[in-house]
Parts: structure tokens; sequence; C-alpha cells
């Protein structure tokens, strides 16, 4: 977020022609700063960081179709406000929303969170790439967490450069339900109330530029999660509460670095993610969601595991692992070219007969050429081109384009 259509900002004195950086520096997302484009001055203001409100919207092209989606859509707004007494962050979707509150009390957070997960359209599993129709499922969850935590600022010292470490207690409900297509035979758990607890931990220690893309540093954390589901029954029938409490472990590894012997316009980029439910006590329900998106960049977003730059549709895993390597060019102070390799292995859901869905393990690997741009009205635009070898489609490969425009409040 914070992408400034800078070079709109070009002083253009008549005739004056600026020398040459003897060492070029790239813009700072945030800082105030003179750079020479085209061989004339253009000046980038200061942006308060602390206060930042913007839109997203966009999607992908998949061809082929991921199961009979050939398109998929994204939309979210992004609120963020930090005091030196509160911290608050919202990503909000509508039917997918971050909530997030801090309030410093004597050098202790008061935490509270909110997150909800209840799209109105029915879940399909895939079967070689293709929807099975019996296991449409409507099913969500929402959550609310209250707790402590504790913060210690961290290099660079930017606004979301810290340490933190959470415990919170949750609450929530989740529900499932039937439609039109759902198979007599599919297991559809009860309603419930849910109770549990997380630990998290988070570092972040990365600088970001002007379209507030990783420039340098590393960010890490995991987090622990414990759930216990109130009414539960199993796909055993009655009497099978297995899976009624389970325990899920995420971490989370993304860095930024210079290329040695080269300016400061070329970076090496890299993350790794990993995922598992504890005793394999994974179901369709509790599944991790993974979500192709661009390469991690805010704070909270690097949490989410990276997987190429399609928007994939709620791909669902029992455990995962990712890992991502990459370089980005700068090719103007506004505009960054980037090439990135993923892999996957992921014990992914999968449709194994017309009514029931299992899990099964697989890997696959994705390469992804994208572009990201600053854009008149305050904006930026995100523009990629992925190849992915099955794992997100359910065995079958292809290609996808992504255009993601984001707008600075």
């Amino acid at each position: 977020m914070g992408l400034l259509a800078a070079w709109l900002l070009v002083q253009r004195p008549p005739f004056c022609i600026a020398a040459e950086e003897p060492e070029y520096h790239t813009p700072l997302a945030g800082e105030a700063k003179q750079v020479t484009f085209m061989g004339q001055q253009a000046s980038i203001p200061a942006v308060d960081r602390t206060r930042m409100t913007s839109i997203t919207v966009g999607g992908s092209l998949l061809a082929p179709a991921q199961g009979q989606s050939p398109a998929i859509p994204v939309a979210a707004l992004y609120h963020r406000r930090i005091t030196d007494r509160s911290y608050r962050r919202a990503m909000v979707a509508v039917f997918v929303n971050e909530l997030d509150y801090l309030r410093d009390v004597g050098g202790w957070d008061l935490v509270a969170q909110f997150d909800n997960d209840t799209l109105p359209v029915a879940g399909r599993e895939l079967r070689d790439d293709k929807e099975i129709r019996g296991t449409a499922l409507y099913h969500g969850v929402l959550l609310g967490s209250f707790g402590v935590g504790w913060r210690k600022p961290v290099y660079p010292f930017q606004v979301d450069n810290d340490l933190r470490v959470q415990l919170v207690g949750r609450g929530g409900y989740f529900y499932a339900h039937r439609e039109s297509d759902t198979a007599p035979g599919l297991w559809i758990p009860p309603n419930t109330s849910l109770l549990g607890a997380r630990l998290r931990c988070r570092y972040d220690g990365l600088r970001r530029n002007l379209l507030e893309l990783p420039h340098h540093g590393l960010a890490a954390g995991f987090d622990i999660d414990h759930l216990h589901r109130d009414r539960w029954q199993g796909e055993g029938g009655p009497g099978d509460r297995g899976n009624r409490d389970y325990t899920q472990v995420e971490g989370h590894l993304v860095g930024a670095a210079g290329v040695p012997g080269l300016s400061e316009r070329n970076r090496l980029l890299f993350s790794l993610y990993g995922g598992m439910t504890a005793q394999g006590r994974g179901d369709r329900f509790n599944a991790f969601r993974l979500d192709g998106a661009p390469f991690p960049s805010e704070q909270y977003d690097l949490a989410w595991p990276h997987y190429s730059g399609v928007i994939y549709d709620r791909v669902l895993a029992r455990g995962y692992v990712t890992a991502s390597a990459g370089y980005r060019r700068e090719l103007a102070f506004f505009l960054y070219l980037s090439t990135l390799g993923s892999y996957i292995w992921a014990d992914r859901a999968t449709a194994v007969g017309n009514d029931r869905v299992a899990f099964d393990r697989m890997q696959g690997a994705a390469v992804t050429v994208a572009v990201d741009s600053a854009f008149v009205w305050n904006s930026s635009l995100y523009l990629a081109w992925s190849w992915e070898s099955g794992a997100m489609r359910n065995g079958r490969s292809g290609n996808g384009v992504t255009l993601i425009w984001n707008k600075l409040f």
C-alpha cells in the first residue's frame, strides 16, 4: 500500500539538465527525494505512512480455467492508523475481512482482532481440474480474539518495523449447509461455536521502496493456533468426535537483498512458508486456504503464503510448504520488473468421489514475470504473467494473467 504516481510531479525548469548521480539510491517508502529522470529533476514528496487508506481492485484470467472459473476477481479496502499509543489496521473485502487493534497500556498491548471467511458462494473441490458438483457446500467461519501482547521497534525503525509477541483467546462460530447440487451422502458437520487460543510472534525488519515493495532486510514469524469445535460430528457419523480439537502451526521467512557487485537497482527476493495440522487432524473445514498473490510486502500480508502471481481461488491444504526466489530490476524510479520461481508441496483437498473429499499430496512449480509501476491519481499497477505446473488446478498445468490497481487516498 502507499503507492505514488511520483513521476507526474516532475519539475521542468527550462534548459535544466541535471548530472547523473555518482551513486544511485532507490527512493524508499515515505521519504522525500529528488531523482533524475530523462535528464530532468523529479520531486518525490514525503508520505505519512502512519495514516494510509487505499482500495485494491483487479483479478486474474486463467487459461485453462481452474475448474469452471476462467476469471477470479479481487477487491479490498485497506486502512491503517498508527499513533504512539495505538495501532489500527483493517483489510475489508465484505465477505473476507481482517481487523486488528492494539492499545499500549504501560509497555504492554491490549490486543483485539476479528476475521471472517464467509463467502456467499458454495465451494466445490476439483478432480483432474474439473469441479465435482456433488461436493458443493456453503461453509464459513467468524472469529474474534482478545488478549495481550508486547512490541519493540527494530531496525530500520520505520512504522512497520517491529518485533511483536501476542497471546490471545479466541471465540467464534462455524457454519455449513447444502446447496442444490450437494450430493446426498456428502459429510456436513453441524454448525458449532469455536473456542481456542493463539500464540503469534512476528518480526519485520524490511525496508520498502517507493512502491512499498521489499528492498532489503528480513521478516519472519509464526502462529500456533488451537481450536475446539463444541458441537462436532465427524465423517464417521454419530459418536465420531475426530478432529473436534486441533492444533495448527504456520511460519514464514521473507527477505530482500542486493546483488553483489551490482547497483541498488538490482534486488534478490526470497520467501519460505510452511504450515501443518498436528496429528493429521485436518479436514475440509479447518484446512489452510492457499491463494496465489503478488510477492508479499505489507506487514500483515507477509504471513500469507506466497506461490505464483495468479490469484488462485481457495485451494485447501492440511499441510504445505512453499518456497520462492527471484530477481527484481528497477527500470526507472517508479517502474520495476520482477521474475520469480516458486515451488509448492501441499497435502491438498481433492474430490475422490462425487460425495467425498479427501487429501492428496501434490507438488508443483510456478514461474511469474511481473511489472510494478506507479500510475496516475496517486495509484499503482501490478501486471503479471504466470505459468503453473498443476498443483493448484489439481493436476493440470496452465497460464494466467493478473492485473491489479491500487489507489491511495
